[in-house]
This record gives C-alpha cells, structure tokens and sequence, in this order.
C-alpha cells in the first residue's frame, strides 16, 4: 500500500507520512505576491526587509500552507480518492521562511470517520512544515473528505 490511490479503508489514527522536500526560492515569493497581490514590503522589498525584524523578505503564510498541501499531494495517497477540503483549523505560522529555505512537511492521521452517506470518509490530519534547520514553520490541521473503495 505504499503507492498510489489510498482510499478510506486504508487511513487509520496514528499513520505518519513525510513528504519530499522543496525549496523556496525568491522567485515563488515574488510570484506568490504577484498573483496574490499581496506585496506588502515584508514579501517584497528586500532593501527594507534588510533591517526589518528577519534580514530577508519572507514568503506569504499562505505560500507555505499551499506548498505543504502541494507536498502532501505529490505522495500520491489522495489522488483519484479525495473529495473535499473541510477546513484548516487551529493553523499556526510559528517561524518565517525565508528565500533558499527548504521544506518538507509532516502528515499525521489523527482520526477518522465513516460519513452517513456510507460512500465517504472523514481524515482528521496533522500538517506540520518544517525547515531544513528542523524547525516547525507551520503546522495546524486540515480535514479531508475521502472516498470509500467502492470494491471493498
């Protein structure tokens, strides 16, 4: 059961994952900013982020919350079997990334549960990102509606 489609049979509370990693470059937070229109100085301005309060633009919150969702993709367990985000809760931002960090994110299954319906589940997941310096970035939970195995 290490590749490809997983569905909700196969996801129990306790099962960890690790993805790939990735590294942000300043390309992707110039990019992030542009299309989010977010260019507040701090993600932008790499004069004044040199005396701000961490020497360097950083990337958006948001960058790193879609990066860890693009990280926990690419294992390839949710594809052809997931249905919907529920929600993100309790997300924290505990510490920037910063232009040449590189990330990879932790998955925990916390839970999960049999919808009404019968022909779906719920995942309560664990997200945590981390740096190459082995510090949580970001972390919070987001839940996912899965499919059951219609075989099964």
């Amino acid at each position: 059961m290490s590749h490809g489609t997983w569905w909700f049979q196969d996801f129990a509370a306790g099962q960890r994952f690790t993805t790939q990693a990735r590294t942000i470059v300043e390309a992707d937070i110039a990019s992030f900013a542009a299309w989010s229109w977010d260019t507040n100085p701090v993600h932008t301005d790499a004069e004044q982020a040199k005396v701000g309060r961490f020497g360097a633009p950083i990337a958006h919150g948001m960058l790193g919350v879609s990066v860890a969702m693009g990280l926990v993709s690419r294992l390839g367990i949710f594809e052809g079997s997931s249905v919907a985000l529920l929600g993100i809760d309790g997300w924290r931002f505990l510490a920037p990334i910063l232009g040449g960090d590189t990330v990879h994110c932790e998955l925990e299954i916390l839970g999960t549960r049999l919808t009404s319906s019968g022909m779906t589940g719920v995942l309560d997941r664990q997200l945590t990102l981390v740096n190459h310096r082995g510090e949580t970035v970001q972390a919070g939970r987001i839940g996912l509606m899965i499919a059951v195995d219609p075989l099964r």
